[in-house]
């Protein structure tokens, strides 16, 4: 509703200033649209998102709206349209399939611009919990499978460091955005419109949204595809990807208390059990989780409606808006949950990293440069069947002595730590 709003203010504005509108008609337009866009009149926007048409429902939705309040601010009554009509002045110049989607691109930077925020945040929270957890040395895994030792703090500064490479992405990719049809009318040829409106359009649509809104170099082009909003879906999908996969790591790492992993504590949110006296579950990660898998099949939807697009327009365009707000929205509220609700009170078991840590075979790996692989992968195996710590088995079997050992598996060098007690690369 706001970009529309934006929209009609700036095609009035034009109008106006290349002689299709007379200045009385076109003020009228804009205090109107300045209502709507402080919060006004959305009660009398009534067509469904989803829709036929390609958006024209919810374009005259709008001009109704805006041609009924203009009417009344210049003293006459509404559905009169005397004054100012729908079509021929507060959609003077335009098409749905130029107003419409242009209406969408502004919508979708100024949503997009809050999820950035909690976005960083996030990112920030994780940083915070890296440097928390800096020093506390656990056991790294791959495939579920003891690897080799960790820091906490390498853990947590690596979830910032997959969600901060998606950030350069989405702080550019809403750039694209800014590119529009406006002029082209039906389907980028410009009828009913004229050169000197399409200019003065562009050039008001920036004094109104403060964005660098600039025309598209093909309007015939521009007025039937819709990869913009297929690439800025497919980043979306791939952030609700690694957060998710994160929330999945910290469900595992906090899973237990006595039978799992329990090498974090998520903030007790709930009673997690109708029957099961004092269990906790990670109900914050599963809702993100939750909340990811909505988004990618938004992304989905996405897609098919993009593929769906037939000559010079495409139809499904109200299906692709209506799919990306909704990304949008529940992602920015998704992380804001998480990171308040989860992220911020995260505490660590030291104690427990280091009993899987000292009770690990993996943790022979850091033996394997000196002692080779045959003799490490033996004693390994014989540490396992005999239920033997490796540094036991290692010094028993005359490989090294027990002060080696001990030198060999400090835990800076098995973390790849300075004495300091940070991680070297953050996030690495």
């Amino acid at each position: 509703m706001r970009g529309l709003a934006l929209v009609k203010k700036s095609a009035a504005i034009a109008n106006c200033r290349v002689g299709h509108l007379p200045q009385e008609v076109s003020d009228a337009i804009v205090v109107a649209c300045d209502e709507i866009c402080t919060g006004h009149l959305h009660d009398q926007f009534v067509v469904d998102m989803i829709q036929g048409g390609a958006g024209t429902s919810t374009n005259m939705n709008a001009n109704e709206v805006i041609a009924n309040r203009a009417q009344e601010l210049l003293g006459h009554p509404r559905g009169s349209y005397n004054i100012v009509h729908p079509n021929d002045h507060v959609n003077k110049s335009q098409s749905t399939n130029d107003a419409y989607p242009s209406a969408a691109k502004i919508a979708i930077v100024l949503e997009h611009a809050k999820l950035v925020k909690e976005l960083q945040l996030t990112i920030k929270s994780f940083r915070a919990k890296g440097d928390e957890f800096a020093s506390v040395l656990k056991m790294g895994r791959t495939q579920l499978q003891d690897a080799v030792p960790m820091t906490l703090g390498q853990e947590f500064n690596a979830f910032a460091s997959t969600l901060a490479s998606d950030m350069g992405i989405l702080q550019t990719i809403h750039e694209r955005f800014y590119t529009v049809n406006m002029g082209g009318t039906a389907i980028g040829t410009g009828i009913a419109g004229s050169r000197k409106y399409t200019d003065a359009v562009v050039v008001a649509m920036r004094e109104v949204t403060g964005m660098p809104i600039q025309l598209a170099p093909d309007l015939v082009e521009a007025g039937s595809s819709v990869g913009t909003m297929l690439t800025y879906s497919g980043i979306l999908r791939r952030v609700a990807v690694k957060i998710s996969k994160i929330c999945n790591d910290l469900r595992l790492l906090s899973s237990g208390p006595r039978c799992g992993f329990n090498e974090i504590n998520l903030p007790a949110m709930a009673p997690g059990s109708s029957i099961m006296p004092g269990k906790i579950n990670p109900v914050i990660p599963e809702v993100m989780n939750q909340v990811a898998y909505q988004v990618i099949g938004n992304d989905v939807t996405v897609t098919m409606c993009a593929e769906a697009g037939q000559l010079q327009l495409n139809v499904m365009e109200p299906t692709i808006i209506f799919n990306l707000f909704q990304s949008l929205d529940i992602l920015t509220r998704g992380f804001r949950t998480l990171r308040e609700s989860c992220i911020d009170g995260i505490t660590a078991n030291p104690e427990r990293c280091a009993e899987l840590v000292n009770g690990s075979i993996g943790i022979v790996t850091a033996l394997l440069p000196v002692i080779g692989y045959k003799a490490a992968s033996e004693c390994a195996k014989k540490a396992l069947a005999e239920n033997r710590g490796v540094a036991e088995v290692i010094v028993a079997e005359g490989h090294l002595k027990a002060e080696q050992v001990k030198k060999l598996m400090a835990p800076e060098l098995m973390s790849s730590m300075p004495s300091g007690g940070s991680p070297k690369a953050r996030g690495a």
